[in-house]
């Protein structure tokens, strides 16, 4: 496989990791690679397993969900040449292609960074994409635009030695205001703009985050000044690598450290790590030139011919910007489907009415920014031509779904069906609902929520019931999440799990009951509370659940015309496991040559920071082959200390806990750099020599090596 990046116009970064990929897959195809290595290995660079053998999922990262016209097509140009033509928006706002084979990825990669896109870090146990409110920047509420430090943010940790190889994926968000339409509060780290006594800051929230179990991020700051923002997050982050669970995957987020540890504890090794991080203060560039409006014309439509649904959709899908004169126009797209042809198209209009400024959304649509008032009915019209103008956005006929059963393999069950049912029979029995933007509809086709079901006032999750031999498709239904108009979040209760071809008439049921018993201008999640919470809807639902007189269809998925078989795969959300302690090694030696590189460059805390990650892959390496299980890096440094050297294993001249855990105890200094590359050398030396004197490669137990 060879890529040609010569006269290309690509970051020298982009062609490093494109070359790298393209060098990787080679020598796993012809062998040399072990499979669990490459895994870890692609994931961070946006390759991705599908439950289809023999192709992946490439998902580009897009740092708060941005995207110029020209991008936008260039991504729909690969999609048609190496996908399928279909460009998914995520809830991360990033954007992923489907049924790419793994030796066309770095084709894909070539062709994105040509635009100046990437995939580096889209997956894996890393800096996850930076999502933001796509409003920010015209948001008449926020009280600054957000976007520059969403961006400094996404680009200062991409690449970063810090957080590549981490114990689990860290998700950050900034909201534009209180109203948190970022959802910060279900992030690691949540920002939502202040400013005190003139001064721009940020409310921090740390250790959000859904799934099996749903924690609420706590608040670390009240204000935190912006040029603080990059130290604390770095700090923070040095602190979850080194304190982190490893070995237990389920309880390696940072929501769990937090709990471990207390917030108290986990602020002060954050002001521990503080004097070591790369920079005391960052400022940030605020002057980002990212929406220049459109020049204005004189319109050729006036008035929209099909007035209802233009007024509708000026409701739902317009709203005034801070900017006078100037409109934020939504584009609903179902389930974040967007075709290449269709991609295509909204840049042509894109270029003519709106800024080149596309903001995709944590609901799977899109957002056109400074659209001149007087430019609505025309675009409108254009809009409703392509399919573009249905109106009813963030309502409850938004529903927001991951791609369950389709491609992930995960999936229990078929979410997307589901989702295009309930959206047709919404709009259809419940039109009024259309303008109803208070009650969210969310599905993940697992209880892994990537569908962010656990925020949805009503929400479902895939599974299935078991009775008399049968295995029926189910949904476990979720009551009572989201935020509400004050900006305070609520994660779901679990209600009941249900058939899933029941779960429309679930959902008429619940609606019924709200519409019949709410008071005036009630929140939903109120109502809910008020009538008696999950035990009071379990009692409505009951008999939706009983299976015994039910027909053969309730053995058949959504879009399915089978019986219902269970079939999860391997999930790749995370990091995977090596089982050689030569292949660890190796990793030390990686680790090491780029630290050497780092100190050259002049990067003296990223050097000092690979010579620490040498220190730990190489201790952990002396205790895999004396079976010594792994969990956190700083369990590695006290067992390393204790199991190895007191008992006289192996020894070195200097106390090797004293000697890693220095790298927050001095400034990141050229001479510190020098000496701890000098020592970190001596040490991976002397590993090599003992792991010579024990012989051949020895295999490790698996759940032994995560850390």
């Amino acid at each position: 496989m060879t890529i040609a990046l010569e006269g290309k116009t690509i970051s020298t970064e982009d062609k490093v990791d494109i070359l790298e990929l393209s060098n990787k897959i080679e020598r796993f195809k012809a062998g040399q690679i072990d499979e669990e290595r490459f895994k870890l290995y692609r994931l961070t660079r946006g390759v991705y397993g599908q439950r289809q053998l023999g192709v992946q999922m490439f998902r580009i990262k897009l740092p708060f969900g941005r995207v110029t016209a020209e991008q936008l097509v260039r991504i729909a140009d690969v999609s048609d040449k190496y996908a399928t033509g279909n460009l998914h928006i995520t809830t991360r706002q990033d954007i992923q292609l489907h049924y790419v084979k793994l030796e066309d990825s770095p084709a894909v990669w070539t062709e994105l960074a040509e635009k100046n896109v990437t995939a580096r870090e889209a997956c894996g146990n890393t800096v996850r994409n930076v999502t933001a409110s796509a409003e920010a920047g015209i948001d008449p509420i926020e009280p600054f635009d957000v976007t520059p430090y969403a961006s400094a943010v996404a680009y200062y940790f991409m690449r970063n030695p810090i957080c590549q190889e981490m114990g689990r994926k860290i998700k950050p968000a900034f909201s534009s205001s209180d109203a948190d339409t970022a959802l910060t509060f279900m992030h690691d780290f949540g920002f939502i703009p202040r400013i005190e006594e003139g001064q721009r800051g940020f409310k921090v929230v740390v250790g959000g985050g859904l799934g099996a179990q749903a924690m609420f991020a706590q608040t670390a700051y009240e204000f935190l000044p912006v040029d603080q923002l990059i130290p604390f997050m770095e700090a923070a982050l040095r602190v979850f690598d080194r304190y982190g669970e490893r070995e237990k995957r389920h309880k390696a987020r940072l929501k769990f450290l937090i709990k471990s540890l207390g917030l108290e504890h986990f602020l002060a090794l954050i002001t521990e790590e503080r004097k070591a991080v790369k920079h005391q203060s960052y400022p940030i560039e605020t002057e980002l030139d990212y929406a220049v409006p459109v020049d204005f014309f004189e319109p050729n439509v006036t008035t929209a011919k099909r007035k209802e649904k233009f007024d509708l959709w000026l409701k739902t899908n317009t709203f005034e910007q801070k900017q006078k004169g100037y409109h934020g126009v939504y584009i609903k797209v179902f389930l974040g489907d967007l075709s290449s042809e269709k991609a295509r198209y909204l840049a042509k209009i894109v270029k003519k009415y709106a800024a080149d400024d596309i903001r995709l959304t944590i609901n799977q649509n899109i957002l056109l920014k400074y659209v001149h008032q007087a430019h609505l009915a025309e675009l409108f019209t254009v809009l409703d031509g392509f399919g573009f103008a249905e109106p009813g956005y963030d309502s409850i006929a938004d529903i927001t779904a991951c791609p369950g059963t389709d491609t992930c393999n995960l999936g229990v069950t078929n979410s997307t069906g589901l989702a295009g049912i309930l959206e047709s029979m919404l709009r259809e029995e419940y039109p009024e609902l259309l303008e109803e933007n208070h009650i969210k509809i969310k599905i993940s086709g697992c209880m892994n929520a990537c569908g962010q079901h656990m925020i949805g006032n009503i929400g479902f999750h895939g599974s299935s019931i078991k009775k008399d031999g049968k295995v029926y498709p189910a949904m476990q239904v979720v009551l009572g999440g989201g935020v509400d108009p004050t900006g305070k979040p609520y994660i779901a209760d679990k209600v009941i799990k249900l058939p899933t071809k029941r779960i429309p008439d679930a959902v008429r049921a619940v609606l019924d009951h709200f519409a019949e018993y709410k008071t005036e201008g009630e929140y939903y999640n109120h109502y809910y509370e008020r009538m008696g919470g999950r035990k009071y809807f379990y009692e409505i639902l009951k008999p939706l659940a009983d299976v015994s007189e039910g027909s053969e269809s309730l053995l058949m998925d959504w879009g399915q015309d089978h019986h219902y078989q269970q079939a999860i795969g391997v999930g790749e959300c995370a990091g995977v496991i090596l089982d050689m302690i030569g292949t660890i090694i190796n990793d030390a030696k990686e680790k090491l040559d780029k630290g050497s590189q780092a100190l050259a460059n002049g990067r003296f805390a990223d050097s000092i920071y690979y010579s620490y990650s040498t220190y730990v892959v190489g201790a952990k390496a002396i205790l895999l082959s004396e079976d010594i299980a792994c969990n956190t890096h700083r369990k590695i440094i006290t067992d390393f200390e204790e199991q190895i050297l007191n008992r006289g294993l192996m020894s070195l001249d200097y106390s090797f806990e004293e000697k890693v855990l220095s790298i927050n105890k001095r400034e990141a200094s050229e001479s510190f750099a020098q000496e701890l590359i000098q020592d970190a050398t001596s040490f991976l030396e002397a590993v090599i020599l003992y792991r010579n004197a024990e012989g051949a490669d020895k295999e490790v137990i698996e759940s032994y090596y995560k850390a």
